[in-house]
């Protein structure tokens, strides 16, 4: 609602924060908290009114209270924090949300539309860090888009490097709102989880002997932020054998954002062959795309790439070809 006035909306929810009505459930999502608002004296419009509504109480209500509300397009989760990291940035009742939303996800009893049932056991996986991150991320992107109100010359896309840059930014305040940015990652990984043992062009991977599981710290080689989260849900979901599990967000002395992250150390008893690497993806609904190297594969919902020996070793105890790395990503953008 291109009208609202910030500091309206921010007034609003204070308001309701120091009335305790920010606690709400569904059974409260009456019009009673409309009536409390226009009676306030802030001098609230009709439109600042319901995107107060929007982020201060929880969704899904009875089908009567949304006929007396006269609200036809019902606020998701995603809409609700979206409004609140708008107007209140990243204020307790902005991570209560987000806390909620992840919960819920966690939970089963809600899901993101851009995954499948398969791909959700992924996301659950990557763990609350990613999920959170993610949401974020979906609101940066969001952000950025042109209004509805906006004319056919301003309704161009907002470019990738400008997505990555706001989902980089928020995702920062909001990991340090959450106790998950490290501001000195290599030397607090080495300390805890032992030195480095190799470096690629996306990760760092430290490891001390004797650890069922190595720590990387993972930047983005994808479009934008956003696009590497996911390229983390879809390894899960493809090789639950060597999924990763985010515990938090750094920028290092390279400069890069990066996920800090955890995942099964898989001895190496010899690099996979091509043939090797073929079949494993073949079971897996993939096809070599055009290269013939081994390297590009494409499914019916992904594409699959990166697939070299150095990527995939032959497990010392399955005795399998097994992947630690890969790129991965929806073949519809």
């Amino acid at each position: 609602m291109s009208n609202s006035n910030s500091s309206a909306i921010s007034n609003g929810l204070r308001y309701l924060e120091d009335r305790g009505w920010t606690e709400l459930i569904d059974s409260r999502w009456t019009i009673d908290v409309r009536e409390e608002l226009e009676r306030s004296g802030l001098g609230l419009a009709e439109n600042e009114i319901i995107e107060i509504c929007n982020v201060a109480i929880v969704p899904k209500p009875d089908w009567n209270t949304k006929e007396r509300l006269g609200i036809t397009n019902w606020p998701t989760r995603q809409d609700q924090i979206n409004t609140s990291i708008k107007y209140n940035a990243f204020s307790e009742h902005t991570l209560q949300l987000i806390d909620n939303y992840i919960n819920e996800i966690l939970n089963g009893r809600t899901n993101i539309d851009r995954f499948n049932i398969p791909e959700h056991a992924g996301l659950c996986t990557a763990g609350a860090p990613l999920i959170g991150a993610y949401i974020v991320c979906n609101y940066a992107r969001r952000s950025l888009e042109p209004s509805r109100n906006a004319t056919e010359s301003q309704a161009s896309s907002p470019a990738n490097w400008d997505i990555d840059a706001k989902q980089e930014e928020l995702v920062q305040q909001w990991a340090e709102a959450k106790r998950l940015w490290f501001p000195h990652a290599e030397q607090l990984i080495t300390n805890t989880f032992g030195p480095k043992i190799a470096e690629g062009a996306e990760a760092k991977v430290y490891y001390k002997g004797g650890c069922t599981s190595v720590v990387k710290a993972r930047t983005s080689i994808y479009s934008t932020f956003g696009k590497a989260l996911e390229a983390i849900v879809l390894h899960n979901t493809l090789f639950p054998e060597t999924q990763m599990s985010v515990i938090g967000f750094t920028r290092d002395s390279d400069g890069l954002f990066r996920c800090v992250l955890t995942q099964p150390y898989i001895g190496c008893k010899r690099l996979a062959t091509k043939a090797e690497i073929d079949e494993m993806v073949a079971t897996k609904g993939f096809r070599d795309n055009y290269s013939g190297k081994g390297v590009n594969y494409i499914g019916e919902r992904l594409y699959l790439e990166d697939m070299h020996p150095a990527n995939v070793f032959v497990d010392i105890l399955t005795n399998k070809p097994t992947c630690i790395d890969c790129i991965v990503k929806f073949i519809n953008k």
